[in-house]
C-alpha cells in the first residue's frame, strides 16, 4: 500500500494543528503566563514534523483507494490526538502521559470527558487549547461525515451520497463544499460568542464556550460547567446553539443557497426535534410530579440537560443523578441516540433509527401480506440496496463494542454504574457519565490508568463510526 498520500494529508493536518497553537501562545503571553513557552515549543515541533511529512511525500499524482482512506482516517485522528496531548503533559499542571492523552482524545473527538479539576485556576492558554481541540474536532467530523464516510459506506452513511453529489453540482469541488461548511461553522461560533457575551459572560469564557457549544463538545472553564453561572439567558443560548450544532450542516449550505425547505422538510431533522421535545416533556412531568419542582424550574433544567446529552455536548447545570431513576434511565438512552448525521453530534445517530423502523414496518407488512411488495423509505425516498444491512451491522457492532468495553472497565475495578455509563459515554462521545464518580458533578481523574486507556480507544471508535477502525484488524484488509 502506498503510504505517501496518507502521510501527506496527515502532515497537512499536523501543520493546521500547529498553527492553532498560536492562539494559546498569544493568550498566555498577554496574561503573563509562562506556559506560552510550552505552546511555542509544541507548535514548532508539531509544525516541523507536519511540514517534513508534507515535503517528503508530495506528488503531482495522488489517488486514494478505499483501503488508503480507511487507514488515513484512523492514522490522522490518532496522530492529531497524540500531538495535541503534548501541551497538557508539558504545562505547569504536569499532567501524566495517560491523563494528557485522555484529555486530548476527549477534546479532539468532542467527547468532553475530563480529568482536570479546579479548572477556574488552570492556565488560560490550556483552557483555550481544550476549546480549540473540540472546535477543530467538530468541523473535522462534519467534513468526514459528508465527504469520507459516504464513500466508505460505513454504517449506512452511503444514504448521504446523493446529497453530497447534489452539493458537488452546485459547488463543483469538495474543497469548495468544505469551505462553505467552514464559513457556516465559523459564523455560528461567532454568533454564539456574541450571545454569550450579552448573557453576561466575559470575553474569554464566551469564546471558549462558543467553540465547545457549536462543536457539541462540552468542555467548560469551570468545574461546575453552566452551574457556575446560574444564568437562564446563557442556558437558553447554549440550548439554541447545541441544537444548531446537532443538525446536518449540508442542509445549512442548501438553505443559504435558497433552498430553505431542505432544512425544514428533512425527516431526520423532524424526527430529531420530535425526540427532543418528547424527552423534555416527559422529564418536566417527572420533575414536577416526583420531585415537586416548580414548573419553570423543571422546564429549565430538563430542556438544558436533555439537549446537552442527546447532542453529546455534556454541559450540565445540575446533577441529574439526584433526580431519580426515570431521569437517569432517560439520560442513558438519550446518550445512545445522539443527533443527526452530518452534524457535530455523537451516538448512533437518528437516521439509523429511522432506517431500522422503516425496515421493521415493511417486514411486519410482509408477514401479514406474504405476496405483497413493501419498500422501506427514508426521507420520502426508497432506501437504497445495501443500506439496511449496513445500518443493522452498525447496531450490532455498536452493541458488541459497548458490551466489551463495559466488561473491560468492570474488569479493571470500576463499579457497575461507572463501567456501564463510562462505556456508553465513550463510544457515544457524550462527556459525563452517570454515578458519583464520573457523573456531572465529578470527573474521570479518579479512574485507574487502565480504564482511561480503554476509554480513549472507545472515544476514537465512536467518533470514527466503529467500522473505520475495526476494518484495520481484519487480515484481508492488508492483502493485495
Amino acid at each position: 500500500m502506498d503510504l505517501r498520500p496518507i502521510l501527506f494529508v496527515t502532515g497537512i493536518l499536523l501543520c493546521t494543528l500547529a498553527t492553532s497553537m498560536l492562539l494559546p501562545v498569544f493568550v498566555d503571553l498577554a496574561l503573563g503566563n509562562p506556559d506560552w513557552k510550552v505552546f511555542f515549543l509544541c507548535m514548532v515541533f508539531t509544525g516541523f514534523i507536519g511540514g517534513a511529512m508534507v515535503l517528503t511525500n508530495s506528488s503531482d499524482r495522488f489517488s486514494m483507494s478505499m483501503r488508503q482512506t480507511f487507514l488515513l482516517t484512523t492514522i490522522s485522528w490518532t496522530t492529531l490526538a497524540v500531538a495535541a496531548a503534548a501541551p497538557f503533559a508539558l504545562s505547569g499542571l504536569q499532567m501524566s502521559l495517560t491523563d494528557s492523552l485522555f484529555e486530548a482524545v476527549s477534546g479532539i473527538t468532542t467527547t468532553g470527558s475530563t480529568v482536570m479539576s479546579n479548572l477556574q485556576e488552570a492556565p488560560p492558554g490550556l483552557l483555550l487549547w481544550r476549546a480549540i481541540l473540540q472546535w477543530l474536532g467538530g468541523i473535522g467530523i462534519i467534513v468526514m461525515a459528508l465527504s469520507v464516510l459516504p464513500f466508505l459506506k460505513v454504517g449506512g452513511m452511503q444514504l448521504f451520497q446523493t446529497e453530497s453529489s447534489e452539493s458537488e453540482k452546485a459547488l463543483p469541488r469538495a474543497t469548495q463544499l468544505a469551505a462553505s461548511i467552514g464559513i457556516i461553522y465559523l459564523g455560528l461560533t461567532v454568533a454564539c460568542m456574541i450571545c454569550y457575551q450579552f448573557s453576561g459572560m466575559g470575553s474569554f469564557n464566551a469564546w471558549a464556550h462558543a467553540m465547545t457549544t457549536i462543536a457539541t463538545g462540552g468542555f467548560s472553564t469551570y468545574d461546575t460547567s453552566f452551574g457556575h453561572y446560574d444564568a437562564p439567558w446563557a442556558e437558553i443560548t447554549a440550548i439554541v446553539f447545541m441544537l444548531l450544532g446537532g443538525l446536518p450542516f449540508i442542509l445549512y449550505v442548501k438553505a443559504l443557497r435558497g433552498n430553505w425547505r431542505a432544512l425544514l422538510n428533512d425527516s431526520q431533522v423532524q424526527t430529531f426535534l420530535t425526540i427532543v421535545a418528547l424527552a423534555i416533556t416527559f422529564m418536566v412531568i417527572y420533575l414536577t410530579i416526583q420531585n415537586d419542582a416548580p414548573l419553570l424550574e423543571a422546564l429549565r433544567r430538563a430542556s438544558f440537560n436533555v439537549v446537552s446529552v442527546i447532542t453529546g455536548t455534556g454541559y450540565a447545570n445540575g446533577d441529574y443523578n439526584a433526580w431519580g431513576g426515570f431521569a437517569v434511565i432517560l439520560i442513558f438512552f438519550l446518550m445512545v441516540i445522539g443527533g443527526c448525521a452530518g452534524s457535530t453530534t455523537c451516538g448512533i445517530k437518528v437516521f439509523r433509527f429511522q432506517v431500522i423502523y422503516s425496515v421493521t414496518v415493511a417486514q411486519l407488512k410482509q408477514l401479514i401480506h406474504p405476496h405483497g411488495v413493501f419498500t422501506p423509505y427514508y426521507n420520502h425516498s426508497p432506501i437504497p440496496k445495501g443500506v439496511s444491512s449496513s445500518v443493522m451491522s452498525f447496531f450490532f457492532v455498536y452493541a458488541l463494542s459497548f458490551t466489551f468495553l463495559a466488561i473491560a472497565l468492570s474488569f479493571v475495578g470500576l463499579d457497575f454504574m461507572t463501567a456501564m455509563s463510562g462505556a456508553v459515554t465513550s463510544i457515544s462521545n457524550v462527556g459525563p457519565g452517570l454515578g458519583d464518580i464520573i457523573g456531572p458533578s465529578g470527573n474521570f481523574e479518579p479512574l485507574p490508568d487502565s480504564a482511561k486507556w480503554l476509554m480513549c480507544v472507545g472515544m476514537l471508535l465512536g467518533r470514527l463510526e466503529l467500522f473505520t477502525v475495526l476494518v484495520l484488524f481484519i487480515p484481508a484488509f492488508w492483502k493485495n
